[in-house]
C-alpha cells in the first residue's frame, strides 16, 4: 500500500511537471498568436458568447437566492437595508468567479479538450507537424488566450445579472427600500473588493483554459481516450478551482 501510494505521489509529480513545461511552451509562443488575432477573437466567441445564455441564467437565479437568504438573515438583526452591500460583495467576490469557473469548465472547457481530443485521435495535429506548422501556435495557444480573456468578462456579466436578481427579489417582492438598497452598495463595496474578483477570474480562467488544452492536446487518440480527456477536464478543473479559491481568498484577507 506504501508503495503504491508513493508510486501515485510521483505520478502525480511528474504530470505537474508535464503541465508546467506545456504553459511553458505555450508562453513562448504568445507574441506569435498575436499576429493572428483574428484565431483569438474567434476562440473567445466560442468560449465567451457560446456560454452567456448558461452564465446569465445562473446569475440571475444565484443572485435572486442570495435576496432571498440575505433577506432572512439581515432581517433577524433588523439590518434589510445592508442587502445590497452583502448581495454585491458575495457575488463580486467569490460567487461570480467561482460559479463562473465551474460553469466555463463544464461548457467551454469539455469543449476545448473533446475538440483537440479528436484532433489528435484523426491525425490532424500529427498532419500540421508533417507540413511544419506548429500545433501549440496554431491551435492551443488561440484556445487558451480565448479561454483567458473571455473568463473576467462573463465573470463581470455574472455579477451584473446577480445583482439584478438580488435587487428584484429584496426590492420588488421584500420591499426593501430602493434607495437604501443601492446607495448602501455604493458605499460599501470598493476597488480591492472589484480587484479581488477581477483577480480571481483571471485566474481561474487561466487554471481552466490550461487544463483543457492540456488533456485535450495529450488525450490518448480514441474514442474512449478523447471521453477520458473530457471527464478529467471537469474533475481536474473544479478541484483546482476551489483550491485556487481558498488560497486567493486567504491572501487577500
Amino acid at each position: 500500500m506504501l508503495r503504491d501510494a508513493w508510486q501515485s505521489m510521483i505520478d502525480t509529480l511528474v504530470q505537474l511537471g508535464d503541465v508546467v513545461r506545456f504553459l511553458v511552451r505555450m508562453l513562448v509562443q504568445l507574441p506569435s498568436a498575436f499576429v493572428r488575432f483574428n484565431l483569438i477573437s474567434q476562440q473567445i466567441y466560442n468560449s465567451g458568447a457560446l456560454s452567456l445564455v448558461i452564465i446569465m441564467l445562473s446569475g440571475l437565479f444565484v443572485g435572486m437566492v442570495l435576496g432571498l437568504q440575505g433577506y432572512e438573515l439581515l432581517q433577524r438583526f433588523g439590518s434589510e437595508e445592508a442587502l445590497g452591500t452583502a448581495a454585491a460583495i458575495g457575488l463580486v467576490k467569490e460567487l461570480a468567479p467561482v460559479i463562473t469557473a465551474l460553469l466555463f469548465a463544464g461548457r467551454a472547457g469539455t469543449a476545448l479538450a473533446s475538440e483537440l481530443g479528436l484532433m489528435r485521435a484523426t491525425d490532424q495535429l500529427s498532419a500540421m507537424e508533417m507540413m511544419a506548422v506548429d500545433p501549440i501556435r496554431r491551435v492551443v495557444v488561440p484556445r487558451f488566450l480565448g479561454g483567458v480573456i473571455a473568463m473576467p468578462l462573463l465573470s463581470a456579466i455574472f455579477s451584473v445579472i446577480g445583482i439584478y436578481g438580488a435587487q428584484l427579489v429584496g426590492v420588488q417582492i421584500m420591499r426593501v427600500d430602493a434607495g437604501s438598497f443601492w446607495s448602501q452598495m455604493r458605499a460599501s463595496v470598493g476597488l480591492s473588493d472589484i480587484t479581488e474578483g477581477i483577480v480571481k477570474s483571471c485566474i481561474f480562467g487561466v487554471a481552466c483554459s490550461l487544463i483543457a488544452v492540456y488533456e485535450g492536446y495529450y488525450a490518448i487518440p480514441t474514442a474512449e481516450g478523447v471521453g477520458r480527456a473530457t471527464t478529467r477536464t471537469v474533475v481536474t478543473s473544479a478541484v483546482v478551482i476551489l483550491f485556487l479559491d481558498y488560497l486567493l481568498t486567504a491572501a487577500f484577507l
